[in-house]
């Protein structure tokens, strides 16, 4: 890192922008210019922010960092420059269409066909073939990532391969998975705490008696009263019904079920497994499987459960609703919002590295024969399908985190109180709609201001007509009129990118470290009747040895913050340089810091903390 002083003798007048040219040398020297401060006659300082890569004999136009408004640029100069950074970054920044019906995302093969700004600084940091070796190097386990089709002798002999790292979540998971308490815990606040829902009504698909679950009730009430009274939780995996098993290795056939759980809060206030039907359609060859079941029978239907959880995810959870989300707004703002725009300047840092990970995701993870068939029965095109299934479900306001919360009944923490998830994501989300505001009332100081600015309004009618595709249903606004809406816009691109991609990737190794916790895939069809499962069965029905190492490498290498990673409110480049926004921003982080230190307090002493949702530990975008 160097700066450079170039003294001018000539006066030169008032400065609108300034242009850097690059000559060529004999090899590639890209150059990486994070800003130019120019000092005055009259001793003022103008701060030129850049943070950009100069590439061959390449010429950069930059404006001062005070940001502006279209409406705020009076002369034909500035306007024009205004006008030709978009022309040129829409040429650059262009959409396409990976699988019909997924969002769009940017037009590029590979990594390196991507604009230089926006690739990782080390591409080989992001290798994921290279990643997922060193990860399994590193966990002592690529002595068995050859032996497909060979079965784990016993749950116990899983612990071969898995690394016991003590007081940590991963090995509570091993040692407690069996038990009903875990299983319910992990709904609430596993890596995947987004599909429990408030059961309002049994549904007719799942036939449950009185008789079936009286043994596990304990207020001395019927279903139907339970139900009433708010004690009961559904959670349904309908969305995997119908879609295709992974059928790439003709020596293992592979299962997925679409099985439907019930789940009832107990006096303790523990949320426990009551009953279990594996498949969507009732019938003789469908049984409804209960915890007074022999327990073989019932650990298997669990562990079905938590392998349709898997799956359901990595594709939707995971993948369409943090990253290929993320990226719609990426490109979107690259396309719509020049740099001197005061929301580019805020939106930047949320979108550091998210083309440049999905697009090497789309190279060598979930690509045709890429790295997610080898070891998950959704690879081979499974996944693909349930994307398209998936998007109908993407709305706004399933984005809106409080919102969603409570349009699945489960907002009070009276009713359900150890929701960690849901408490904290509140918190997270209340400060970065405060921040969001306080930007907000910076320049755009009355709804009016809102309606006019017409670079914000293309921003917001790209991310409709492109990323949803144009899909009323989607609830997607196509223009924002009000002040109260553009804040809440604009939270939900920020807490997606931050805080929602947080809580649902860096718990992986935690709770899917333990394979019979969170099997990848299954090698023997769902049992259709009760009383004949052994353990045997069990073991041959999860994944073989390779396919768990190839799981246990994903999910180690999926769980690690990039080097020098940025943590929400950790803005080193200078994209503002006002006053006011500087000190929105320390509010910002001080709020953070206050909720750290409230999740910390309460994480004390506790066998499970919960803490993907702790602003230490929220990374700025999804770039892992």
């Amino acid at each position: 890192v160097d700066s450079y002083d170039v003294t001018v003798e000539e006066d030169l007048g008032e400065i609108q922008l300034i242009k850097i040219e690059k000559r060529k040398y004999w090899y590639q020297d890209d150059w990486y210019l994070k800003y130019m401060t120019v000092k005055t006659p009259v001793g003022d300082y103008l701060e030129f922010p850049c943070y950009r890569w100069i590439t061959d004999e390449k010429e950069i136009v930059l404006r001062d960092g005070r940001a502006k408004l279209p409406r705020d640029d009076k002369t034909q100069i500035l306007k024009q420059h205004r006008r030709k950074e978009l022309e040129t970054r829409q040429k650059t920044y262009r959409w396409k269409e990976w699988h019909p019906g997924f969002p769009l995302s940017i037009d590029a093969h590979s990594h390196s066909d991507l604009p230089r700004d926006i690739q990782f600084d080390n591409e080989k940091g992001v290798d994921f073939i290279l990643n997922y070796s060193k990860a399994m190097e590193n966990l002592y386990v690529n002595r068995f990532m050859h032996m497909f089709q060979s079965s784990w002798s016993d749950f116990a002999d899983f612990e071969r391969i898995f690394v016991r790292i003590s007081n940590t979540i991963s090995e509570y998971v091993m040692q407690h998975w069996k038990e009903d308490f875990m299983f319910g815990y992990q709904f609430l606040n596993g890596c995947n705490p987004v599909l429990i829902r408030r059961c309002t009504e049994i549904p007719k698909k799942l036939p449950v008696t009185m008789d079936m679950v009286e043994c596990s009730l304990e207020r001395n009430l019927t279903l139907e009263e339970e139900v009433k009274q708010g004690n009961v939780f559904i959670v349904d995996y309908e969305l995997l019904d119908g879609v295709d098993a992974n059928k790439t290795d003709p020596c293992t056939i592979q299962y997925l079920a679409a099985p439907i759980c019930l789940l009832y809060k107990n006096l303790e206030n523990k949320i426990v497994p009551i009953a279990i039907q594996l498949g969507q359609k009732p019938g003789p060859d469908n049984p409804i499987f209960l915890p007074s079941d022999a327990t073989y029978d019932w650990l298997l239907a669990k562990i079905w459960v938590r392998s349709s959880d898997f799956h359901i995810h990595q594709t939707v959870t995971h993948l369409l609703r943090t990253h290929l989300v993320s990226e719609v707004f990426s490109i979107a703002m690259f396309r719509q919002l020049p740099a001197v725009h005061p929301l580019f300047k805020l939106l930047v840092p949320h979108m550091r590295f998210t083309i440049a990970i999905n697009t090497k995701a789309r190279e060598q993870l979930i690509c045709e024969c890429g790295l997610f068939d080898k070891a998950n029965a959704t690879g081979g095109g499974g996944h693909v399908q349930m994307v398209q299934k998936a998007m109908k479900d993407l709305t706004y306001s399933s984005l809106c985190f409080p919102e969603e919360i409570k349009a699945k009944g489960m907002d009070s923490k009276e009713d359900v109180p150890y929701y960690y998830y849901r408490d904290d994501g509140i918190k997270v989300w209340e400060a970065i709609k405060s921040f969001a505001e306080d930007v907000i009332h910076i320049y755009y100081e009355s709804d009016e201001v809102v309606c006019e600015d017409v670079e914000l309004q293309a921003f917001v009618k790209d991310i409709y007509v492109y990323g949803m595709r144009g899909v009323k249903a989607s609830g997607f606004p196509k223009m924002i009129r009000t002040r109260e809406k553009l804040a809440e816009y604009l939270t939900v691109i920020i807490f997606t990118a931050s805080a929602q991609h947080a809580a649902v990737n860096f718990g992986q190794y935690d709770w899917c470290s333990w394979i019979p916790n969170a099997p990848p895939t299954m090698r023997r069809p769902p049992p259709t009747e009760k009383g004949t499962v052994t353990i045997e069965q069990i073991v041959e029905s999860l994944p073989d040895r390779g396919r768990s190492c190839w799981h246990l490498g994903a999910v180690w290498a999926l769980s690690q913050f990039q080097d020098n990673e940025l943590f929400l409110g950790m803005y080193p480049d200078e994209h503002f340089v006002e006053k006011p926004v500087k000190e929105a921003m320390a509010k910002f982080r001080k709020n953070l810091d206050e909720i750290v230190n409230a999740i910390t307090e309460r994480n004390k002493n506790k066998k499970l903390p919960y803490y993907y949702l702790s602003p230490d530990r929220i990374p700025n975008s999804v770039a892992v």
